[in-house]
C-alpha cells in the first residue's frame, strides 16, 4: 500500500518556500503550465493514457494550491480534477519532477439548520451560510413546483445537507438530503431517493424530471471503463479514468447524446478535437478525439438528442479511434453508463412507494423540529486557515 505522508502548508513563505492559492485561468492548459516553470513536457508525454486524459479534466475557475521554490521555481503543485481527485507535480531533484494523481482530503459536514425567511429564500439562505451553491441547489431541486412569490416574511426554510470542506473553503457541491420550503404556512417537502437520486414529496409524489440519454455513436467495444478513484495493487498508485470510451472505426458519426447547447467546440488538451454540450438538470457531456466536427455547429447551437455532431477520430493523446465520452452532473464526473441503461421511472408506486415513505418519515420529522426548536442549530461558517494539512 502507498506510504501516505503529511505536508504542511502555510500560507506565508515559510524556510523560504512561497506557497500560493491561485484560480486556474481562462485558456491555460496542463502543457502550458509546464512550459510556464520550465519543466519538460517529456513529464506529460510520458504519462499513461489516463493520467493524460485526467490532465485533459482540469477547468477554468478551479482553485490549485502552488508552492514554488525561493528562486521562482516549482516544488510542487496541487490541482483538482474531480471532487475526489487532484494532479500532484512535485520535484524530485533539482530541474526533476514527477507526476501522480492522488486523492483529495477533504472532511465533510452534514447538517440540519432552519433558517427565517426575511427576504427571500435564495438571498437568505446564502447570507446564513455563505454557501452559493447549496442556494442554487434548493432553487433548482424545487423550480417551478411551488410559487416563491407566495412565502412571506417569516416562513421557514429548513434543510438537510452534506458539503465536503477543503482548506478551510466548501468545496464542490452539496448533497441535499432533504428540504422544506414554507409558502404562507403551508410546508413543501423534497425529500431524496437514494435509490434513482430524484426527489419526492413526504407522500412519495415525484417532482424531478425524467432526463434519459442515449449512447452517442454505434461502437464495437467499450475500451475503457470509468473509473473515479481506484487503487492499482500492481502499480501502487491511484487510477482514475473519468468517463466510458467506445472504440469505433474513424470517421464514424457521432451524436448528441441529449438535447442541450453548445457550449465548447475546438481543441481541448489530451482530449484533442472535443465537443461539450450543456443539458438541462444540472448535465454536461463531453466527446473528445474527434477527427472533425459536423459543417456548420458553432458554439452557441442548440441540439436535440441524435443530431450529428462530429466524427469519430484519435486527435489528442489517443491509441487509436474511439470517442471519449464523459458525463458530468452539476460539475462531478459520474459513469455515462450508469445514467443512459438505468432509466427508471421517478414515479413511486406500491412496495416502492411504501419504502420511501418510511425511509424518510424521520428526515420530515428532523426538519420539522429544527424549525420548531427555538435554540435550532445555525450553519457551521468556515474561518480561513492559516495553515493547511494535506495528504498526499
Amino acid at each position: 500500500m502507498k506510504i501516505i505522508f503529511t505536508l504542511i502548508i502555510f500560507l506565508t513563505t515559510v524556510f523560504g518556500v512561497q506557497v500560493q492559492e491561485l484560480t486556474w485561468p481562462k485558456g491555460e492548459s496542463f502543457l502550458t503550465f509546464l512550459d510556464k516553470y520550465n519543466i519538460s513536457q517529456n513529464l506529460y508525454f510520458s504519462l499513461e493514457k489516463e493520467d493524460k486524459e485526467l490532465c485533459s479534466e482540469i477547468i477554468a475557475g478551479i482553485d490549485y494550491n502552488l508552492m514554488l521554490n525561493e528562486d521562482g521555481s516549482l516544488k510542487q503543485v496541487l490541482i483538482p480534477v474531480s471532487e475526489e481527485m487532484q494532479l500532484h507535480i512535485y520535484e524530485t531533484k533539482k530541474g526533476k519532477y514527477a507526476f501522480e494523481a492522488i486523492p483529495i482530503a477533504y472532511e465533510e459536514i452534514d447538517e440540519t439548520i432552519a433558517i427565517k425567511i426575511q427576504r427571500s429564500p435564495f438571498k437568505d439562505i446564502f447570507e446564513a451560510t455563505e454557501n452559493l451553491a447549496l442556494a442554487n441547489e434548493v432553487m433548482r431541486v424545487y423550480g417551478r413546483s411551488i410559487n416563491f412569490r407566495g412565502i412571506q416574511k417569516g416562513d421557514f426554510v429548513a434543510l438537510k445537507y452534506k458539503q465536503k470542506v477543503r482548506m478551510g473553503k466548501y468545496f464542490g457541491n452539496p448533497e441535499l438530503v432533504a428540504a422544506m420550503v414554507e409558502v404562507n404556512g403551508k410546508r413543501n417537502y423534497r425529500l431524496k431517493n437514494r435509490h434513482n437520486l430524484k426527489y419526492y414529496d413526504e407522500k412519495g409524489n415525484g417532482y424531478s424530471k425524467t432526463y434519459f440519454f442515449q449512447i452517442p455513436l454505434t461502437y464495437k467495444r467499450i475500451s475503457s471503463q470509468f473509473t473515479r478513484k481506484r487503487w492499482h495493487p500492481v502499480l501502487k498508485r491511484y487510477r482514475a479514468h473519468l468517463g466510458t470510451d467506445f472504440a469505433a472505426p474513424r470517421g464514424r458519426k457521432i451524436y448528441a447524446a441529449g438535447d442541450g447547447k453548445v457550449i465548447f467546440k475546438g481543441r481541448r488538451g489530451g482530449y484533442g478535437n472535443t465537443i461539450i454540450i450543456r443539458h438541462s438538470n444540472g448535465y454536461r457531456t463531453l466527446y473528445a478525439h474527434q477527427s472533425r466536427f459536423k459543417s456548420g455547429l458553432r458554439v452557441g447551437s442548440y441540439v436535440r438528442k441524435g443530431t450529428h455532431i462530429g466524427y469519430v477520430g484519435s486527435t489528442g493523446l489517443s491509441s487509436g479511434p474511439h470517442l471519449h465520452l464523459g458525463l458530468y452532473k452539476n460539475g462531478r464526473a459520474i459513469n455515462p453508463l450508469k445514467v443512459i441503461t438505468r432509466g427508471k421511472e421517478v414515479k413511486l408506486s406500491g412496495k416502492q412507494k411504501a419504502t420511501f415513505i418510511a425511509n424518510t418519515k424521520d428526515y420530515v420529522q428532523e426538519l420539522d423540529l429544527v424549525v420548531s426548536d427555538q435554540n435550532r442549530r445555525l450553519p457551521t461558517k468556515f474561518a480561513r486557515k492559516e495553515s493547511y494539512t494535506l495528504l498526499q
